[in-house]
């Protein structure tokens, strides 16, 4: 791929064109697109001369306003929009849990080399007063531009179905308790799961909705009833659906048949092919549809690194050929959380699970970034929009990042 400079005006250093390469936009993915990146944003977004942002009246003019610009030739890949995690616990050796601002920003780092711009940090079971002060730690990232939000999973789940969570440390949905995490996130916080059939568990779920925040069902023994219910009053969201919840059943459907059915709610699904058989995959896109449904990673610390001994929490678990289980405990042998990153599920997506690219994209980044409120600047690849992009190679490979304009990750040659 080979940089070129054209002649005949002077090179202004605060525009570029990623040219030739397939685009992946909201209306599908075209051949031979041209995005123009100017500063921070997306200007324009051509497909074979045609121009979706800035409209020049010929050709001669376009070509003017590509001669201002440093133009890189990306033929032979694909572009994708950021990717956006809106349930990421740890990587890179660290984790959010730690209330260490370096560690935090080792996390986020490791993630976004794997294509991911935007991500909600998540918690893990603790004291209430341990919780506060991570959250107090996580909005001050979120407030400078390095989070998109803090999600609280635990302490407000079923100790029948704790997963990674120390079950010592669960409580009931008690809605004061609730709002004063909320409040410690100082206007950050993004989600938090519940285990609605626990007592204060449905008024949590209406505190949370009039709050602003999304109130996601997880971890739980509800009924289908119960679930319901719970989505009636507010709850939106799944927690990695199937995991950490009743399964499946002819004559006791559980919370699995409610959250699917349900257009209210997106489903969250974990797609190392680990925590979900493949044919579970696709059912669920079947019965939710491309629409309502956001890959995340559930990443805990060992995400981007090798086997070997990590904490998650107050926990240790251990990693063995990339999969986490609690090492030692009354959980011991839980799966805790993955070492998964978004590239690998969007690359898992499309070349083993039979999705197409347009659903991927959607999972991984037009889904989430509307349930958090940011599409509006990020989440599709359009004018006016965050520069937040992922170049791909024709295997799928992550070999280029863009945040905001600038790049984390270089493709070879650029």
């Amino acid at each position: 791929m080979a940089q070129q400079q054209s002649a005949g005006r002077p090179s202004d250093a605060g525009r570029t064109v990623l040219a030739g390469a397939r685009i992946a936009r909201p209306s599908g993915v075209t051949d031979n697109g041209r995005i123009t990146v100017e500063g921070t944003r997306i200007t324009a977004v051509r497909s074979r001369g045609r121009d979706r942002g800035r409209s020049p009246d010929t050709a001669a003019d376009q070509d003017l306003d590509e001669a201002a610009a440093t133009v890189l030739d990306l033929t032979g890949h694909l572009i994708v929009p950021g990717f956006v995690d809106m349930h990421v616990h740890g990587g890179g050796g660290g984790s959010f849990s730690s209330a260490d601002p370096e560690e935090c920003l080792t996390v986020i780092g490791t993630h976004r080399r794997h294509g991911t711009t935007s991500m909600v940090a998540s918690t893990v079971t603790g004291d209430l007063d341990d919780l506060t002060r991570q959250a107090a730690v996580l909005a001050e990232l979120v407030q400078q531009g390095d989070l998109a939000g803090i999600h609280f999973e635990g302490p407000f789940i079923s100790p029948h179905r704790c997963g990674a969570h120390q079950p010592e440390l669960l409580r009931d949905p008690d809605p004061a308790e609730v709002r004063r995490l909320v409040d410690a996130a100082r206007g950050t916080a993004a989600m938090m799961t519940v285990a609605p059939e626990l007592p204060g568990g449905l008024d949590s779920v209406r505190l949370l909705a009039d709050a602003g925040v999304i109130a996601a069902i997880g971890h739980t023994d509800s009924t289908y009833d119960a679930t319901r219910q719970a989505v009636d009053v507010g709850a939106t969201v799944a927690t990695h659906l199937f995991n950490a919840m009743p399964a499946l059943g002819h004559r006791a459907p559980g919370p699995v048949a409610a959250l699917l059915e349900d257009e209210r709610v997106t489903v969250e699904l974990i797609n190392d092919g680990t925590h979900l058989h493949p044919a579970i995959l696709q059912m669920a896109f079947r019965e939710a549809g491309a629409g309502r449904v956001a890959f995340i990673t559930d990443a805990m610390g060992a995400a981007g690194m090798n086997d070997g001994m990590y904490p998650l929490g107050p926990m240790r678990v251990e990693v063995r050929d990339g999969v986490a289980r609690i090492s030692d405990g009354p959980t011991a042998g839980s799966i805790a959380g993955s070492t998964l990153t978004l590239d690998r599920a969007f690359k898992r997506a499309v070349t083993l699970d039979g999705l197409t690219v347009e659903q991927a994209v959607q999972a991984l980044s037009a889904t989430p970034a509307r349930l958090l409120g940011i599409a509006d600047r990020t989440g599709s690849l359009e004018p006016g929009k965050d520069a937040d992009l992922v170049v791909l190679d024709a295997g799928y490979d992550v070999v280029g990042v863009l945040r905001q304009g600038a790049w984390l990750l270089r493709p070879p040659g650029v």
